[in-house]
């Protein structure tokens, strides 16, 4: 479910002449028994809303007074959101003859024609107040305060974010808080100037519209709405240079592709984009390569299980984003810790609609194809959520089953992506008529829909900040057994692996003369940078001292060592492994 709270305005809206139609009270009851929750907006002061509908327990919350008091119906507490009015400035409007003149707790409200005067009293007595106009209404308010700043502050306290959130209205003071709306409605009768800015267009008017909005609600989630461009993410460009972008709210994409063909790109891509709209992520990180991703907080160490609660407790702010570094999970325990953590995310969902995406890196080390996946723990259509791994038949079959959109990367794309189709049953992808045969170039993905077997090639915007190279993996984390590096020596009789740059250093300074020199002299240690590590410049360093045939053992590795600490972050009690010279 994508929208989890409607907001509505009152008079005009939900109210012709004050009164609430019981048709319009029985459709707002059927959203709430589709487990969405609705909060009122309203100009009006609250004592006078409950003198014209005194049971206001259908709503979770009640912004009153044009955004200045929040009421919450179920305990029957007030919480004032602005300082009320100075004395002086009514004592001022009295002496003008301003009439009528209502006062709340913090608004003050009169009608036309007394605008200039009430202009005229705030500028005398230099208060730094703000005057709304609402169809022939006049309201006097503190700066800053409107409906969207009530609504923010009763969605707070519900923990929903606005980009969960449908708004109706029909007048100028509704503008604000529909703004602020994920989707925004206006009744047939509202202004035109609110109706022109509108995302959907009701044909009722005031109730009818409102009843016309709930059913569509109900029945489809407003499923049949595209988003509005502004609130697109932004992918790449298409064969002709046209933008291609992704909506907020989709499928499941799987990004496939070998280490270091461009998956972290079109990942960092996506994050950017959510980051840049506010839309909540969650990233989890197996191998330690989100840990600098900016405006986010990670939680778990290469020392420390992440914590499943700690992670819900930050997700429930619909303001954080979280990434979950698994560095601190052995490989073999990621998948039993994934699934419990899926588990709670996917609950979250349930009750907020957040995070609104999870990114999944090296899936397949959380769900990989041998792994049974419990029968209850993936819903069968899984949305908003972006997978990586290398291969698409390391993934687990129930998680292949979910992926609508395929990205395919690098040098064996156009291979990879039929793959996946066999491995799906789809048939052979349809590559349109001006898509270039063959693999994609460097920044360039094939883009494959699953629905009706279409592929276009893409090319990539890149994020603003690429990347950065796995520092942390790759200095103290666990690589895999086929990335590691062995200590064999000349006649194989050793098996010592380095999981890691930290290790490879350590057990570099403790093996035999023998072995050392082994695969010293067969390059072995720069092609590990090069081809593991993917560092060229690691490589070509290393290589450097690899070619000096007449380099002292210690010496060597001492070049090796700056040379990876020029690059990684190590941390700063790692020994420096030393031997005597031979």
């Amino acid at each position: 479910m994508r929208y989890h709270l409607l907001a509505t305005d009152y008079d005009g809206t939900l109210a012709t002449d004050g009164t609430v139609a019981p048709e319009t009270v029985a459709a707002l009851e059927d959203v709430l028994a589709s487990g969405r929750r609705i909060v009122l907006v309203t100009g009006r002061e609250l004592d006078d809303l409950m003198s014209v509908y005194p049971d206001l327990s259908i709503f979770e919350r009640v912004v009153a007074e044009n955004g200045a008091l929040l009421y919450r119906p179920a305990t029957k507490e007030r919480r004032r959101l602005a300082e009320p009015p100075p004395p002086a400035l009514l004592a001022a409007l009295r002496r003008r003859g301003v009439a009528p003149l209502s006062v709340g707790e913090v608004i003050v409200a009169t009608r036309e024609p007394h605008e200039a005067a009430v202009l005229e009293a705030i500028r005398e007595l230099g208060l730094e107040l703000q005057v709304i106009f609402n169809k022939g209404a006049v309201m006097i308010l503190p700066a800053g305060v409107n409906k969207a700043t009530g609504l923010t502050a009763a969605l707070e306290e519900l923990k929903i974010s606005p980009h969960n959130v449908v708004g109706v209205g029909d007048a100028e003071n509704d503008h604000s808080f529909l703004k602020l709306c994920e989707r925004s409605a206006a009744v047939g009768d509202a202004l035109p100037a609110i109706r022109d800015n509108a995302d959907l267009l009701l044909r009722g008017d005031a109730g009818a519209g409102v009843r016309e909005l709930a059913a569509e609600l109900v029945a489809h989630d407003l499923e049949a709405t595209r988003s509005p461009d502004d609130q697109q993410l932004p992918f790449g460009v298409d064969e002709r240079g046209m933008p291609v972008t992704m909506e907020p709210y989709g499928g499941c994409i799987l990004v496939c592709g070998a280490s270091a063909s461009g998956k972290s790109t079109v990942a960092r891509r996506v994050v950017e984009s959510l980051q840049k709209l506010s839309y909540q992520f969650c990233v989890i990180d197996p191998e330690g390569d989100y840990e600098e991703q900016p405006d986010a907080v990670v939680i778990g160490k290469p020392d420390a299980e992440p914590r499943r609660e700690e992670v819900v407790q930050l997700l429930e702010d619909y303001g954080v984003n979280g990434v979950v570094c698994m560095t601190g999970v052995p490989i073999s325990d990621r998948p039993k810790y994934f699934s419990a953590l899926l588990t709670d995310l996917l609950q979250l969902r349930m009750r907020y609609g957040r995070p609104h995406w999870l990114v999944i890196d090296e899936a397949h080390h959380l769900l990989p194809a041998e792994w049974d996946i419990p029968n209850t723990l993936l819903p069968e259509t899984l949305v908003n959520v972006l997978l990586v791994t290398v291969h698409p038949e390391l993934l687990s079959p129930e998680m292949r089953r979910r992926v609508t959109h395929l990205v395919a990367v690098g040098p064996t794309a156009a291979e990879m992506l039929r793959k996946f189709a066999a491995l799906r049953d789809l048939p052979p992808p349809a590559v349109a008529a001006d898509v270039p045969a063959g693999d994609p170039n460097v920044g360039e993905v094939l883009l494959f829909r699953c629905d009706d077997g279409s592929c276009r090639r893409i090319r990539i915007v890149p994020p603003s900040t690429e990347q950065r190279r796995h520092t942390r993996k790759y200095a103290v984390g666990q690589l895999p057994p086929d990335r590691s590096f062995y200590f064999r020596g000349p006649e194989g009789k050793l098996n010592l692996r380095a999981q890691n740059l930290l290790q490879f250093l350590e057990v570099a300074a403790g093996v035999d003369d023998d072995t050392w020199t082994y695969h010293f002299r067969r390059a072995d240690y720069s092609r590990w940078f090069r081809d593991v590590i993917k560092d060229s410049d690691l490589a070509a360093a290393a290589a450097t001292v690899e070619r000096d045939r007449f380099l002292s053992r210690g010496s060597a590795l001492a070049a090796l060592r700056a040379a990876v600490e020029s690059r990684y972050t190590l941390p700063a009690d790692a020994p420096l492994p030393v031997r005597g010279a031979s």
